[in-house]
């Protein structure tokens, strides 16, 4: 190691260090730390399973869109309508990823529904101020997956 390489070695681990803590402490776009979007994210799932609406309706912002493969850019109000009925037969989120990015948190999860089917989705959720003012969801598969390993489904 050349003269001063560990010295430069432990000032860039320390300069690595820093980043991440102040990365990990506050977020520029919200104010808010990536740890407490996560446990943000983590909330707006539970309160589903548990069929909290009033807690949800706290983590969302007045101004929230939602859209999905089936919704463009709903209000609060008709999220609401259309998609918290589907609180009823959900039964569980275990999540695959959860992974913080500035004032967002993507979100991958397979769900369990009462009767037993599971699917997998991946989800961004944005925030601002403490609340979720956008997701954006992509719809997964089916588990067990519908074709066979290495195939794949024809669809008409």
């Amino acid at each position: 190691m050349p003269p001063g390489g560990q010295q430069l070695r432990n000032m860039a681990n320390l300069a690595a260090d820093r980043d991440e803590l102040a990365r990990r402490t506050m977020c520029k776009e919200t104010g808010m730390s990536e740890d407490s979007h996560l446990a943000l994210a983590r909330a707006s799932y539970a309160a589903y399973i548990a069929k909290d609406r009033a807690a949800l309706e706290t983590l969302i912002a007045d101004d929230f869109h939602f859209t999905s493969p089936l919704d463009n850019h709903l209000s609060r109000r008709t999220y609401f309508e259309r998609c918290w009925p589907n609180s009823e037969w959900l039964e569980a989120f275990d999540f695959i990823h959860l992974v913080p990015d500035g004032d967002r948190v993507f979100v991958t999860y397979e769900a369990r529904a009462v009767d037993g089917r599971r699917f997998r989705n991946t989800e961004i959720l944005t925030f601002r101020g403490g609340q979720i003012i956008d997701v954006e969801v992509y719809f997964g598969w089916s588990i067990p997956h519908e074709a066979t390993a290495g195939g794949f489904v024809d669809k008409p």
